[in-house]
């Protein structure tokens, strides 16, 4: 059974970067879309970025031009952000769905969790 597990978050000032590393434990060349999301206490979860198999990519407006998604060797999944801002502060989590869809940020589309990783971004 496909795992994932999330790694690299931690404490930061604004203005610093981060890189959020994903692992899937099994082959997940069938999951034809991966992500990037992120829940704040007291908000609902958000999609931060996704991937395509074909590496198409799609961020949220807030983090466009800040973060960067990548993937290697079909189970690694990454997330650079720099440019770290206070609102940036949440539980990041990463996804796989089999599946494509015309709204890959919608965290519902997706069927494969990781346990999360914290990011914290101080003033």
């Amino acid at each position: 059974q496909v795992q994932l597990v999330e790694s690299g978050g931690g404490s930061v000032q604004a203005g610093g970067s981060l890189r959020l590393s994903c692992a899937a434990s099994g082959y997940i060349a069938s999951w034809n879309l991966m992500g990037w999301f992120r829940q704040a206490p007291d908000k609902e979860r958000e999609g931060v970025a996704t991937i395509k198999r074909d590496g198409n990519t799609n961020y949220a407006d807030s983090v466009q031009g800040r973060f960067i998604i990548s993937q290697d060797n079909a189970k690694n999944l990454y997330l650079q952000m720099n440019n770290l801002k206070p609102e940036d502060t949440a539980m990041y989590y990463c996804a796989a769905t089999p599946w494509l869809t015309r709204d890959p940020l919608d965290w519902q589309r997706y069927q494969l969790w990781g346990q999360g990783t914290q990011v914290t971004v101080s003033v």
